[in-house]
């Protein structure tokens, strides 16, 4: 007979009547993660680190409510059956196309305003949001969601998974594919790559670094969301929004990276004008 393991327990931290969600500590995290790393990068192209934390300031309250707003829409009869579901986003349900559409817009908006090259603080700042997305997807995990279709636990363990996940993915006394770990996974060595990639001399042109991050997380994600049972449908039919989205996204990425590698004057390169540090 399998053993019943009690799933882990979603709250942090009780403070009296407030709960603290693991979901939310762990989005803190990789958003905290993301704002430092960027903030120095940042300081090596000769933007100053305030600059990061100004634009962070509006760009991800921004990046929530579109999260939010693009998950409620295509989950709208559920939400209009339950108003008061709309603003519980530590129970989940938050999109990262959606956060990356309004932060996206919300980055132009900003660079516009402050007179400094979209591309470059989109090289910036992508690689080290796909590092907060490979962290937030272990909000997923605590919550029990994003998760693949039934599998068995000799699957899981033919994965060489700890135990604690093998366990974790135990739903209702049924074991399924922990795609929130393929795609933390795949979103970990994708931000390897391109760091690894990032300041090699004479390799990326401006933009290509944001356009690199575009093309490997959708080309990933359209496979995992193939594999997940919580897949947003475009209504009345069999399609899946974020598969569709993914698609066009690498497409239009790989577009734009051939038409600007034609384009003359040639773009500058991703290294040039970096600061270079001198040795104490």
């Amino acid at each position: 007979m399998t053993d019943v393991y009690k799933p882990l327990d979603p709250i942090a931290l009780k403070l009296g009547p407030l709960e603290i969600h693991w979901y939310g500590v762990i989005i803190a995290l990789g958003i905290f993660v993301a704002i430092f790393l960027s903030m120095k990068e940042a300081e090596k192209r000769g933007i100053d680190e305030d600059t990061i934390i100004d634009m962070a300031l509006w760009t991800i309250p921004i990046a929530f409510v579109g999260a939010r707003l693009y998950y409620v829409i295509f989950e709208l009869g559920y939400y209009l059956e339950n108003p008061s579901q709309i603003i519980a986003i530590w129970n989940g349900g938050i999109a990262i196309y959606g956060g990356l559409i309004a932060g996206g817009l919300t980055v132009y908006w900003f660079t516009k305003k402050r007179n400094i090259s979209l591309w470059l603080m989109l090289d910036i700042l992508a690689p080290h949001v796909l590092l907060a997305q490979a962290i937030g997807r272990w909000g997923n995990f605590i919550n029990q969601e994003a998760h693949g279709s039934e599998v068995t636990r000799g699957f899981l363990e033919n994965l060489m998974l700890p135990e604690f996940i093998i366990n974790q993915m135990e739903i209702n006394g049924l074991y399924y594919h922990p795609t929130f770990l393929y795609e933390s996974l795949w979103s970990l060595i994708g931000f390897v790559v391109i760091i690894l990639l990032r300041h090699r001399e004479h390799l990326l042109l401006q933009g290509e670094v944001a356009l690199s991050y575009a093309m490997w997380y959708s080309f990933g994600r359209f496979f995992i969301e193939g594999l997940r049972t919580d897949s947003l449908y475009i209504p009345g039919t069999p399609i899946r929004v974020s598969q569709l989205l993914s698609a066009i996204i690498f497409i239009g990425a790989l577009i734009i990276w051939i038409y600007r590698r034609r384009d003359y004057p040639k773009k500058p390169y991703y290294t040039d004008g970096i600061k270079v540090q001198k040795k104490k």
